[in-house]
């Protein structure tokens, strides 16, 4: 019960790996709040298990701005924030599409600046706050074809992850990033079938020094571990968790 009696906020916390976070603090004694876009069923499901959800767009500034007021009328402080919510729209270099790759700026760098920012009033009253930021290790060079564009707006949120944590450690408040490789979830597998999945899987288990592939679980139990007190001497870094991919550009930070 590592999380007794602290207050977390997740971002994209309905699915994939946002929601092997969220039931991985509930499981630990944490009161979660969730923000979500979408995801109306499962957002239902938690509400259920005693989350507290607000439906929010986090590429939308005006959204966020809202759903920080909603929260502050039921939580008067944060402990651990985790800027999970992203998307990924594959997209060729030089089939640059404007749009799309706007979308997923203002998704996953924009909307990780506007919650922090926004939230951080919160999180400065916290019991030893914390922030664990979703970058990819797309972000420092392992990418698959067509995720150029995905990968410089998570080389933003690294880059981001280790500003902050030298402009909030005034206040106590740790500041890292998990980088995962290949997870199986709904954004990866999407609507493919069993025979497709296993295809992709076996694709990227040939990609890793490893040999397997990642469950969302796998990536939570990092992002929970940088959160907890185990890791109260570690702020400003990256933590790839990818099977130790053997295609990557560089790990090095």
């Amino acid at each position: 019960m590592r999380f007794q009696d602290k207050v977390v906020l997740v971002t994209g916390g309905t699915r994939g790996i946002g929601r092997a976070i969220t039931e991985g603090f509930l499981e630990e004694g944490a009161k979660v709040i969730v923000l979500y876009n979408s995801a109306e069923k499962e957002a239902l499901e938690l509400k259920n298990k005693g989350v507290y959800t607000v439906k929010c767009d986090v590429g939308n500034r005006a959204d966020v701005i809202r759903a920080k007021e909603m929260v502050e009328k039921e939580f008067t402080r944060i402990d651990i924030l985790v800027n999970n919510a992203g998307i990924m729209l594959l997209m060729p270099f030089e089939e640059f599409d404007q749009t799309n790759y706007e979308r997923m700026l203002n998704v996953n760098l924009n909307g990780t600046i506007y919650v922090t920012y926004e939230f951080l009033p919160l999180l400065k009253r916290g019991k030893s706050p914390s922030i664990v930021n979703m970058a990819s290790n797309a972000g420092i060079g392992t990418s698959a074809n067509g995720t150029t564009f995905y990968a410089i707006t998570k080389a933003g949120v690294i880059i981001l992850t280790k500003r902050l944590a030298f402009e909030l450690g005034r206040y106590g408040i740790r500041v890292n990033a998990v980088a995962p490789g290949w997870t199986e979830t709904d954004m990866t597998l999407g609507n493919k079938s069993e025979e497709e999945a296993e295809k992709l899987r076996e694709i990227f288990r040939s990609k890793t020094v490893l040999g397997i592939t990642a469950k969302p679980r796998d990536i939570a139990n990092v992002v929970l571990f940088l959160a907890s007190e185990e890791a109260r001497y570690i702020t400003g870094q990256v933590i790839v968790a990818d099977g130790g991919r053997i295609d990557n550009l560089t790990h090095s930070l």
